[in-house]
């Protein structure tokens, strides 16, 4: 059993809704919203204090979806987008809640966000940056995504683990061990061997397309490129699977890990999801978000 998604795996799909969204399709404007909101309110439930401040958070980033729709990257994740929106709404609400407690989001602005009176750069020169940022960070995915798929197909689960929790989570290698309970020199030779991994990888391609690796461009990161690309982040089935207690090993002792000590927020938010579904399957309303939300459908074309 497979426990990780690529970034493919829904990404045709959601390009087909996005299309006939901005074409004006009510359908698919309503299969969107049922399909993402109950997931994304599970997000928001669980950062806020009340149901109706979720509710109103998820509908402003439906709203702001379309509003962006312009924008956005059909080789981007779509759920990636509509939770880096719902990370924005949920930023502004608490910021004016409680000021002096938040600093800026984690994400980067998107680079036309990043054009104001008085920048030296013309829009061409930034486009250009972008273009290059987004190449680069592909780039770097991919070659992470055969390190880790090296882990798991021969079942090493221990190295995929310590690579996460150091490379994504950007844990020391003292605090790895103490978290998976094994000795540090084992943590210090997991990491020496995947860094091997990844400069074979890299001399394997182009040398002139390795500008990817250039640390000059803080955006990408190891951390920001495995969280944006959802490199370890489950299926679906997979928590549903681990939901109903029936997700074979190792692939549940990982599944565990994941949401346990990653404690990635989007795999908790469709686990959240997945369990408000089983309680009540008449929660959340997608037509709620729907009704609210279709008459800004036309206004982003």
């Amino acid at each position: 059993m497979q426990a990780m998604a690529g970034p493919m795996s829904t990404n045709n799909a959601d390009t087909y809704l996005v299309e006939e969204i901005q074409k004006g399709s009510q359908s698919a404007w309503r299969e969107l919203i049922s399909k993402y909101s109950g997931r994304l309110l599970a997000f928001a439930r669980a950062r806020t204090s009340s149901l109706s401040d979720a509710e109103d958070l998820v509908q402003d980033t439906f709203v702001g979806f379309l509003n962006s729709l312009g924008h956005y990257d059909p080789t981007r994740s779509l759920e990636t987008y509509l939770f880096t929106i719902l990370r924005y709404k949920l930023y502004d609400l608490l910021r004016k809640r409680k000021p002096n407690l938040l600093t800026e989001p984690e994400d980067a602005s998107e680079w036309w966000d990043r054009i104001v009176p008085g920048n030296l750069e013309t829009p061409s020169v930034v486009a250009a940056q972008a273009e290059a940022t987004k190449q680069q960070s592909q780039l770097l995915g991919e070659l992470l995504r055969e390190l880790i798929h090296d882990f798991r197909d021969r079942s090493a689960f221990e190295d995929l683990q310590v690579i996460e929790l150091i490379f994504f989570g950007g844990k020391r290698n003292l605090d790895v061990a103490e978290l998976l309970d094994i000795d540090q020199k084992a943590v210090a030779g997991i990491k020496f061997r995947a860094i091997g991994k990844l400069q074979k990888y890299i001399t394997e391609r182009d040398p002139t397309a390795i500008a990817c690796l250039d640390e000059s461009q803080a955006e990408i990161t190891v951390s920001n490129v495995w969280r944006e690309q959802r490199l370890t982040c489950l299926k679906r089935s997979t928590l549903g699977s681990h939901l109903l207690g029936v997700l074979e090993e190792p692939w549940n002792a990982y599944t565990q890990f994941h949401l346990d000590v990653v404690a990635c927020p989007m795999c908790l938010a469709n686990l959240g999801d997945l369990e408000t579904e089983q309680d009540d399957p008449a929660s959340p309303d997608p037509d709620r978000f729907f009704q609210s939300s279709v008459g800004f459908l036309k206004k982003s074309d």
